[in-house]
């Protein structure tokens, strides 16, 4: 068990949203495990998404690739699902819901969009994600590549959930230990440095509650050997890990471990949860192992997570979190600089990320262009 945002997770490890777009298998989904499940991308109406097909399985490389498109039956239909499962299992510990908002790509107006998202599905969840950071729809990357336009767009969405009731009991929505639902930003791996500087600097000075670290990508890193690699769409799994890795190793420097991390992007094992966790994150989520190893990859990873975290003489979570990544004020206090882990297969400041930023193959290639993908 764990407690970040104020919420009690049953377990640090979560479901990445994607999975279950339509909010339609929470219930079975807590079933195995899972501390947190976060649904959508939610769109505010209806949309189709892209034309099918739009997944691939990268059998070879352990990985996936979708251009889903944010396909979305809509935020109504997806707050009477959750207003259903809060009625029935509304304050059962340790059960934290999260839905993923996302703007209809037909809008001109994302902040009436994402407003509209926090309305409707904010009495139902005890987390908003604002997705600013998919890779299949090419109005984000415009979002993301403008400082004044995302910092709009973060403080209009925080002032609505600002409004929203306080904590309804249960039988209600209820958000457990707050009042109102945490609010997270999902971050991007193809982010540079810059990029993520600008984007700390936006979550600390806005009052949000966390960042989600990190969506797909619609690069692709050396080494691929499926014969789907080359699909367009945004790239998970195993070949996205140290990516996703350096991401949030870079960015609980940046916000000096002041904001909780959720570390998402190849975690397929109790080994990768810790890992990630003494990189900075104090909860982590899974999807693309899923498909490869099914919902008992749940319990293992609690299990093993378990055994890690006494292996090493910590009796919680949070005191793992950031072990192997001090901040500077860490290693003021300590008076030394940063270890990393014997057992970590990405140590700090490896430069992978770097390598792999300032190469072709991150940067991608002419098939991976989002302006050739429906919006």
């Amino acid at each position: 068990k764990t407690t970040v945002f104020g919420l009690n997770f049953s377990s640090p490890v979560g479901l990445a949203a994607g999975f279950d777009k339509q909010a339609k298998c929470v219930r079975p989904l807590f079933r195995s495990g899972l501390g947190y499940v976060e649904v959508g991308g939610v769109t505010p109406l209806p949309q189709p998404g892209n034309p099918k097909p739009r997944l691939w399985r990268l059998e070879e490389d352990k990985a996936v690739i979708n251009r889903f498109g944010l396909n979305s039956q809509g935020s109504h239909a997806v707050a009477q699902r959750l207003r259903e499962f809060r009625q029935t299992e509304a304050e059962e510990e340790g059960k934290v819901v999260g839905a993923n908002l996302a703007k209809n790509t037909a809008s001109e107006d994302a902040i009436a969009d994402y407003v509209a998202g926090v309305e409707v599905l904010g009495p139902w969840v005890d987390v908003l994600v604002l997705n600013v950071s998919c890779p299949n729809v090419a109005w984000t990357k415009g979002l993301a590549g403008d400082a004044d336009a995302m910092t709009r767009l973060v403080k209009a969405v925080k002032q609505a959930r600002d409004a929203l009731p306080p904590k309804i009991q249960a039988g209600g929505g209820g958000y457990k230990g707050r009042e109102r639902p945490a609010l997270l930003l999902k971050v991007s791996p193809d982010l540079d440095s810059e990029g993520l500087a600008s984007l700390a600097s936006l979550a600390l000075s806005s009052g949000v509650d966390g960042l989600v670290v990190t969506n797909t990508t619609s690069s692709r890193p050396p080494g691929l050997t499926s014969p789907h690699a080359s699909q367009a769409g945004g790239l998970s799994g195993e070949p996205l890990g140290p990516a996703a890795l350096e991401t949030l190793r870079e960015l609980y420097q940046r916000t000096g471990g002041k904001l909780p991390l959720v570390g998402a992007g190849a975690v397929a094992s109790g080994e990768d949860a810790y890992r990630r966790i003494r990189a900075g994150a104090s909860l982590v989520q899974v999807y693309t192992a899923l498909t490869y190893e099914g919902l008992g990859l749940v319990g293992r990873i609690n299990r093993d997570l378990a055994e890690l975290l006494e292996r090493d003489g910590f009796t919680s979570i949070s005191e793992a979190v950031g072990k192997d990544n001090p901040t500077s004020a860490d290693q003021m206090a300590v008076g030394k600089g940063a270890l990393g882990s014997a057992n970590s297969a990405y140590p700090p400041n490896s430069g992978i990320l770097s390598r792999w930023r300032g190469s072709k193959s991150w940067q991608g290639t002419p098939t991976h262009d989002t302006q050739n993908i429906k919006k």
